[in-house]
């Protein structure tokens, strides 16, 4: 069910109505989960059961791993751990293994054919996040007041986590010691409309205005489409892909903000204008802030870190990120872009320990590179298979004199990224007086934000991290 149908809205209103009535506080977690589940099972209803299954998991797994028998409750998060790596290995990943190792083979066939489930990779990581958060504050009293001794409390409070509607299949990343503690009963007098209509204004007017019209044209980046075009338009159209991931992306965190926010819960920010980072490490703190703080904290940390040496902190790095690339999509297209991203970050790392420190460069160069190196790895997104990425680079590099320019694309390209470049600049900027600036401006920015919805929004599409 996507977030910008009308599917959606009869869903949202009648659970929004009923969650807020007073005679049904006590059912609030209840209409949480059933809400969650009719989002969940709507096209594809068998999926809910592979939810249903992970959900049982991680609640014995979470349970047993603070209320378990002393001997007994790391076993119990270990196996948490273990159950949900291996569904998410079993349905993401057979099919590559199927291609790379067994093609031609019956079970290479079997493997091939292995439905992925939508969603998977997010809620098997809050899984994950479930199992080890319950284990590591076992002692804390916090904890124990959180994974609570009633099981059936237990159970809605990690059933409502686990299958949360606004994140469930795109993110952010939840963690369970973030989300457990804001499980209390909910007013609607305490709703933060503010944060909730801006939310979703911005991440509506994302989606819908920029990355669905964006669309339309960045599809001139699809094989073999590109290979006639300019190298002109070649890298117009990687600039304009680079602007609709980014608002499709933050476009659905936003709007899952929002709706967190009208049911009483804060979800992290999960884009923090990432185009404005002067460096690949600044720019991991700003794009995918769930994503990229879960990986530190139950991947690269739990591998060393930084603390085993430099030439260990490089590996951690590079296997973190290929790890992370993979998580995306299950080919090896999205391991290299991984591998990119680990091994600039393990330069960065590698030059700061050598110098002392960064390089002193201007800002703005600084941010025009970062930018440039991060918009041509987007190619290995939009193409998965790296045959059609090299003929992309050939086709960029060659067709300097040849080629046939597209000024639409061109023309279009540039209108619809407009809006992103001033997103940024209109965020740019700490200081009190960059702060008083954007609360005069802010409610024009909204009714022009709307406007535009209603009178220019794109054929709707499925949001990218759908197939994540």
């Amino acid at each position: 069910m996507l977030f910008n149908s009308l599917d959606f809205l009869c869903l949202l209103v009648p659970a929004f109505v009923l969650y807020y009535l007073p005679f049904l506080h006590r059912f609030q977690l209840h209409l949480i989960v059933v809400a969650s589940f009719i989002f969940y099972a709507y096209s594809e209803p068998w999926l809910l059961s592979l939810l249903v299954i992970s959900i049982g998991i991680n609640i014995v797994a979470s349970y047993g791993a603070v209320h378990g028998e002393a001997g007994y409750r790391k076993l119990y998060a270990t196996l948490g751990v273990v159950v949900n790596l291996s569904i998410l290995l079993f349905f993401k990943y057979s099919p590559l293994f199927g291609r790379s190792f067994f093609s031609g083979t019956g079970l290479g066939e079997f493997l091939v054919a292995i439905p992925l489930p939508i969603g998977i990779s997010f809620f098997t990581f809050q899984g994950i996040s479930l199992a080890v958060d319950a284990y590591r504050g076992r002692d804390l009293p916090e904890y124990k007041s959180i994974i609570v001794k009633n099981i059936w409390q237990h159970s809605l409070s990690s059933a409502a986590f686990k299958s949360f509607f606004p994140q469930l299949v795109a993110g952010p990343v939840v963690k369970a010691k973030d989300f457990l503690p804001q499980i209390t009963t909910k007013y609607f007098s305490g709703i933060d409309w503010e944060k909730a209509v801006g939310a979703l204004v911005v991440g509506y007017f994302l989606k819908m205005v920029i990355a669905d019209n964006m669309s339309e044209q960045t599809f001139w980046l699809t094989y073999p489409y590109f290979k006639g075009l300019s190298s002109i338009t070649l890298i117009a159209l990687l600039f304009g892909y680079s602007m609709q991931i980014f608002a499709d992306f933050a476009g659905y965190s936003l709007i899952a903000i929002g709706l967190g926010h009208l049911f009483g819960y804060t979800l992290m920010t999960n884009f923090n204008f990432p185009y404005l980072s002067r460096s690949f490490s600044e720019f991991w703190k700003r794009w995918h802030i769930s994503l990229s703080s879960f990986l530190r904290e139950y991947l690269y940390i739990p591998l060393g870190g930084n603390r085993k040496g430099p030439v260990r902190t490089y590996i951690n790095l590079m296997l973190t990120m290929v790890l992370g690339g993979l998580w995306h999509v299950a080919a090896w297209s999205y391991a290299v872009w991984g591998a990119f991203h680990g091994g600039v970050l393990a330069v960065e790392r590698l030059l700061q320990d050598k110098f002392g420190g960064p390089f002193k460069v201007p800002k703005l160069l600084s941010t025009l590179f970062v930018f440039m190196c991060v918009t041509l790895a987007w190619l290995l997104f939009k193409l998965p298979d790296f045959n059609h990425v090299i003929a992309y680079v050939e086709a960029l590099a060659g067709n300097w004199t040849s080629g046939e320019m597209q000024p639409l694309i061109l023309y279009f390209i540039a209108l619809l990224s407009i809006p992103i470049v001033a997103y940024h600049i209109f965020h740019y900027g700490n200081e009190d007086k960059a702060r008083a600036w954007r609360a005069k401006w802010r409610p024009y920015a909204y009714g022009i934000m709307l406007f535009l919805l209603l009178t220019n929004s794109g054929s709707g599409g499925a949001f990218i991290y759908f197939q994540f």
